[in-house]
């Protein structure tokens, strides 16, 4: 009987010792998922950050680049039209006012570019106000016909995540005006309560999806930001039936 019960006895220790051993492993094992979730946490967000820097350099390289276009293809030609007409005047009131007018349209688009070279301009205002200022400046310019149209409650949208979208159809919006041979492009914005909806499209040649690669289109690359700012990105087009860039971005 006795024998019995230190039987009994050490099997329940050796129960305890057992379910204590169970115990501290699942604690271990949880321990080390926590790390590495803890760790995927702080590697996304560096990467996350490292997406944001990457994205303002290259805004600001592609804003560089448009003022190289517009000095070279708007100011230029306005100065050198200036001074044609400064060489000819000859006390006739009319020229005058031309070359008022001119000198008047010269600071109206020195004005403007002042603007989209702040490199901390597009961070300081709205997501739509930044795209109206593209489409103003493509139809300034007549690089293409372009227009902007909002509808909704605009909310406030995380300025690192505004300027993500603002690349991705910076990048559309660039891949048009080279090589779509597009004349118009339109911009339609919707907000709702918990997400917002932009989709760009233009009337160019389009392509072919099951031939051309996405890589080539940098779609891959946008995928890539849409899933970090918890957007769904998506680019449809047919031959000689234009292109469409789809973002829907869900709100926190």
């Amino acid at each position: 009987m006795e024998q019995t019960e230190n039987q009994a006895i050490i099997f329940a220790i050796l129960g305890l010792a057992g379910l204590c051993i169970v115990i501290i492993i699942l604690i271990i094992i949880f321990q080390k998922k926590k790390n590495l979730l803890l760790i995927k946490r702080i590697q996304d967000k560096k990467y996350f950050e490292k997406v944001i820097i990457e994205t303002q350099f290259e805004i600001r390289e592609q804003t560089l680049r448009n003022i190289s276009w517009e000095l070279h293809d708007n100011i230029g030609q306005l100065l050198t039209l200036a001074k044609i007409q400064l060489q000819k005047i000859n006390d006739d009131s009319n020229r005058t006012k031309d070359i008022n007018d001119n000198l008047t349209n010269i600071l109206n688009e020195i004005r403007a570019l002042t603007k989209v070279t702040n490199p901390d301009y597009i961070s300081k205002i709205e997501l739509q106000e930044a795209i109206k200022i593209e489409v103003d400046r493509f139809n300034r310019l007549n690089y293409i016909q372009s227009n902007l149209i909002v509808k909704g409650e605009p909310f406030i949208i995380d300025d690192k995540v505004e300027i993500i979208i603002f690349r991705i159809l910076q990048e559309f919006f660039s891949n048009t005006i080279k090589h779509s041979r597009a004349s118009k492009l339109d911009i339609f914005m919707k907000f709702y309560e918990a997400k917002l909806i932009i989709i760009a499209r233009d009337n160019g040649k389009g392509f072919d999806e099951l031939t051309i690669k996405e890589k080539g289109l940098g779609l891959v690359n946008m995928k890539d930001r849409g899933r970090l700012i918890n957007a769904d990105i998506e680019i449809k087009s047919k031959i000689d039936n234009g292109t469409s860039l789809s973002i829907v971005y869900y709100k926190n």
